[in-house]
């Protein structure tokens, strides 16, 4: 299959050193990647899908262009969003008052505007450090841990806190006094259940895992997101608070064991891996039936993500979806990592999303973004937001595979590969 993206392409380029120039000179893609997800988000962004599918190719094809404005003004960056609609803009926040003068560049042979906003109190630099900081105390002064993350829209502190803590300070008060105890703005989020792990009851990612634990009689559910090489062995990924021993079902019809391999889940990571005997395609699918394959072309850096960018998932529970991602540097609440979390993690604006999705891919066309660990629910029951790991923190020695790796061959022993 070659489901190649045109922005997916357009990043790999910059990436190879080729240039916006010549990536621009690529010609228009109508690949069934881009229209599916395109698809899927169209309704979120109030237009329809073939004007998604172009502000989603813009939207990738505005990452360097991004990076570069982020080096540019790296001391004073407080965050950079994307707006699709009304027409697709950047816009970028810095702290202090000297202003920029708005500019006009062209992508993928459109004009972009690129909008500077002055006057935002903290640079992200420095709401990181609040956070690093100040998590443990602002944990220790409330009932329940709160998530923590950066807005870059707004240049605030985003507290997703217990409504029990709004209701014993009062909105005004608690925001306030978590203002004056970090010195940065502070915006609150309230929510039932501030963060929850997802786990729940072809080969490749986007597929339903199952396993049990010991001494427990109940099956899990999970979700495979990518597969990954450490250059001998192929393994598929999953969230590490997932069972350690998983299998799968073939598209032909075989349960197939995946031996436990190791599992990381301190701090900024939740990534488990499962070998497989059998080679892994660097493919992942976004229907239940798995005849909607994507060949994986390349990773998305954590670096390069915005406030409004779309991301897709697939997850065994609430299937493929699509939606926009609200904090790129996020701490979830609780001691979801082994204790407190790092603010590494990304959230995506719900309402897709239940247990059971633990571990599935994050993604847009060909491109990894990475694997969800859980999300946040609403009083109803309805998924405020989840977040996932980015593909940056694959552990040591294991990368992702990607159509330009050669073809694997079965270890000894293997199951032949199904058709």
């Amino acid at each position: 299959m070659r489901l190649f993206l045109r922005a997916a392409l357009v990043a790999m380029m910059i990436r190879a050193g080729m240039g916006v120039a010549a990536a621009q000179a690529l010609p228009p893609a109508t690949e069934p990647a881009l229209a599916e997800d395109a698809a899927a988000v169209a309704p979120r962004l109030g237009v329809a899908p073939a004007v998604a599918a172009r502000l989603l190719a813009l939207q990738v094809a505005s990452v360097p262009v991004t990076d570069a404005i982020a080096a540019r003004f790296a001391d004073r960056l407080t965050g950079i969003a994307i707006e699709h609609t009304p027409v697709f803009r950047i816009v970028v926040r810095l702290k202090g008052d000297d202003s920029v003068v708005s500019e006009t560049v062209v992508i993928a042979g459109q004009p972009v505007a690129i909008v500077y906003v002055p006057g935002a109190w903290a640079s992200r630099g420095e709401l990181l450090a609040a956070i690093t900081t100040y998590q443990a105390p602002m944990r220790d002064s409330l009932d329940v841990p709160p998530g923590l993350g950066i807005d870059q829209r707004s240049g605030e502190l985003v507290a997703v806190v217990s409504a029990r803590d709004v209701a014993r300070e009062g909105v005004q008060g608690l925001r306030d006094r978590l203002a004056s105890m970090t010195q940065v703005p502070v915006r609150l989020r309230a929510i039932n259940d501030p963060s929850l792990d997802f786990s729940g009851e072809g080969l490749g990612g986007g597929v339903r895992l199952t396993g049990s634990r010991p001494g427990d009689t109940r099956r899990y559910l999970c979700t495979s997101a990518f597969a990954v090489t450490d250059g001998t062995r192929d393994a598929l990924t999953t969230a590490a608070h997932c069972p350690d021993a998983l299998s799968i079902r073939d598209a032909g019809g075989r349960t197939i064991d995946l031996p436990f391999a190791g599992q990381w889940g301190w701090g900024n990571r939740d990534v488990q891996l499962n070998l497989s005997a059998v080679p892994l395609d660097p493919v992942f699918y976004t229907d239940a039936e798995r005849t909607r394959g994507r060949a994986v072309a390349g990773a998305m850096p954590r670096a390069s993500m915005r406030a409004g960018d779309v991301v897709c998932h697939r997850g065994e529970r609430t299937g493929h979806s699509c939606s926009q991602v609200e904090l790129t540097d996020f701490a979830p609440a609780g001691d979801l990592c082994g204790g407190a979390c790092l603010p590494t993690w990304i959230t995506v604006a719900g309402p897709s999303c239940k247990a059971g999705d633990s571990g599935s891919p994050v993604f847009l066309g060909p491109v990894a973004y990475g694997i969800l660990k859980g999300g946040s629910y609403r009083s109803d029951g309805g998924c405020a937001f989840y977040f996932y790991m980015s593909i940056d923190y694959l552990p040591d020695g294991w990368r992702l595979r990607t159509v330009a790796d050669p073809p694997r061959l079965p270890m000894p022993g293997a199951l032949p590969a199904a058709p």
